[in-house]
């Protein structure tokens, strides 16, 4: 069999072209991968602060021996519960009870696709970007509720059902202030509301334009992360742990993730929303643009978005850390109250009235 030039060139360049689409979709998987490891050095560092910003507050000293100023206490304790035994309940719902912590962390994660943490710097840039949000950060108490159940714990189950309950009372008053900002921008798209602040710098944010629906969002999502006042779900002197009980080693260690994770993705929508994102003003561009380094520009604009976005996170962590360690935790019942009777009917009237200044505006 005689195979001229023509055919082993044309084989050449095709198994060249596969190679390069095997090359492109390695590619594509970079920034996830680079967002991942940024979301868990995160993590590590909210966790560090909360210790010492808490053993602050109470006068203590804090991790300090593990690595230096006890930066490596997070890494200690994730790595002591990689290795604890998994205990399973044996009267459980074992497919269950595996799946529950899965679905928390997953469904928070898949959050962070529609968070531009600066200039050009988002995964997906949807056009309803925040609503999916509320969407997908709906699941994560389904996980609760899952776990709770597939416990055969009472104290698992009470805690499931105060999850799945206090997601649905602080959700709606959470959505009605979204709806107000996408309003405001003319879109639900994250880029969008946080490129629609820019116009007037500072004085553009949507934080001094919806004051009421700040305050609301802010408290709605201190309860959707299940921060005291707001951690119901998981009071240990009523219900031991809520459901997480009967949870141990790595699988207790991804509720934790959980919680942390949920306090990063409510920072940062907070900084999108309302505190105009990325948008800073950022005086010393102008010297890369005189000698015309454009792409120095890009490269800094990038950077000092990243930098600012995250700080106005922190000042958002920083309250929530210090709320955590200064209040009194709530009952259920005044906790219910303060969803459905105070919240959702000030974020309902904040809407009207944003609507009604929206149409006198055209």
């Amino acid at each position: 069999m005689i195979i001229d030039r023509v055919e082993i060139e044309t084989i050449n360049s095709f198994s060249k072209s596969e190679l390069l689409k095997e090359v492109y979709g390695l590619i594509w998987i970079l920034p996830i991968l680079t967002l991942l490891l940024g979301i868990t050095i995160e993590v590590l560092v909210i966790v560090w602060l909360e210790r010492e910003i808490s053993a602050s507050i109470q006068q203590r000293i804090g991790p300090e021996y593990a690595g230096p100023l006890g930066l490596l206490q997070a890494i200690a304790d994730g790595t002591k519960l990689l290795f604890k035994e998994d205990i399973l309940p044996s009267r459980g719902d074992i497919p269950l009870f595996s799946i529950g912590p899965s679905i928390a962390v997953i469904s928070i994660l898949l959050s962070f696709l529609v968070i531009p943490l600066g200039y050009r710097f988002v995964l997906a840039d949807l056009s309803i970007g925040v609503f999916l949000w509320i969407a997908i950060s709906s699941i994560a108490p389904i996980g609760l509720l899952m776990a709770g159940y597939s416990s055969n714990n009472k104290y698992s189950f009470s805690g499931g059902l105060r999850a799945a309950a206090q997601s649905i009372s602080y959700e709606i008053p959470l959505t009605f202030c979204v709806l107000a900002i996408s309003l405001l921008s003319n879109s639900s798209s994250t880029v969008d509301i946080v490129e629609a602040q820019s116009k007037y710098g500072f004085f553009g944010w949507n934080l001094w334009r919806q004051p009421i629906g700040f305050l609301v969002f802010l408290i709605s999502s201190l309860a959707e992360c299940e921060r005291l006042p707001f951690d119901l779900p998981e009071a240990e002197e009523e219900l031991v742990a809520g459901y997480q009980t009967e949870y141990s080693g790595i699988k207790y260690g991804l509720f934790y993730l959980v919680s942390y994770l949920n306090l990063l993705v409510s920072s940062l929508f907070v900084t999108v929303l309302y505190l105009g994102g990325w948008n800073f003003s950022i005086p010393y561009i102008s010297f890369f643009e005189f000698f015309q380094m454009n792409k120095m520009v890009g490269i800094l604009e990038m950077t000092m978005g990243i930098f600012i976005t995250l700080t106005k996170a922190y000042l958002f962590l920083f309250i929530s850390i210090t709320i955590r360690w200064t209040l009194p935790r709530m009952r259920m019942d005044q906790l219910l109250n303060l969803g459905w009777k105070f919240l959702l009917p000030i974020s309902l009237g904040n809407l009207l009235l944003t609507t009604s200044s929206q149409l006198v505006s055209l």
